[in-house]
């Protein structure tokens, strides 16, 4: 994962982002951070059922919002939702999975944007990207390559 400081990483061309969404969510929670995943209610819903499935003896906790109580939400690292929290981000990274504009340059977290190989996500992704960089974010490119298991 890239660092914390604010900024932008954009991976695009991914042929399955919910596949990838795992991956990365795995990769998070193995390293302590604590991540909001933005995406519309029907991929929450896939990436819901992904989380429980994609790896046979991997759990990782997570939790819909809205949802439960805050003593909950506070010992849960990974939060799902189709927007921004009421009060923020209050997370360290955002992963966005098709929300148009997650957080604005005064929140200070990182975000990564995962981009799909459609033509509707690649006009998305390219649109998110000019907004960011005239926001002031810090904008890194990874394209696409198959990547090993973590």
């Amino acid at each position: 994962m890239a660092g914390l400081a604010q900024g932008v990483d954009f991976h695009t061309g991914v042929p399955d982002t919910l596949a990838f969404a795992c991956r990365l969510l795995r990769k998070a929670y193995r390293h302590g951070a604590t991540v909001l995943c933005l995406a519309p209610s029907a991929r929450l819903d896939a990436l819901d059922r992904a989380l429980w499935t994609f790896v046979e003896r991997d759990f990782v906790p997570h939790v819909r919002l809205p949802g439960p109580a805050d003593k909950t939400l506070r010992r849960t690292p990974i939060w799902l939702a189709s927007g921004v929290p009421e009060g923020g981000a209050a997370r360290a990274v955002v992963l966005n999975l098709g929300v148009e504009r997650p957080v604005s340059a005064a929140v200070p977290v990182r975000v990564i944007e995962v981009v799909g190989v459609g033509a509707d996500e690649v006009e998305r992704g390219r649109a998110l990207w000019r907004r960011y960089k005239a926001a002031g974010f810090e904008v890194v490119h990874h394209p696409f390559k198959a990547a090993r298991e973590d």
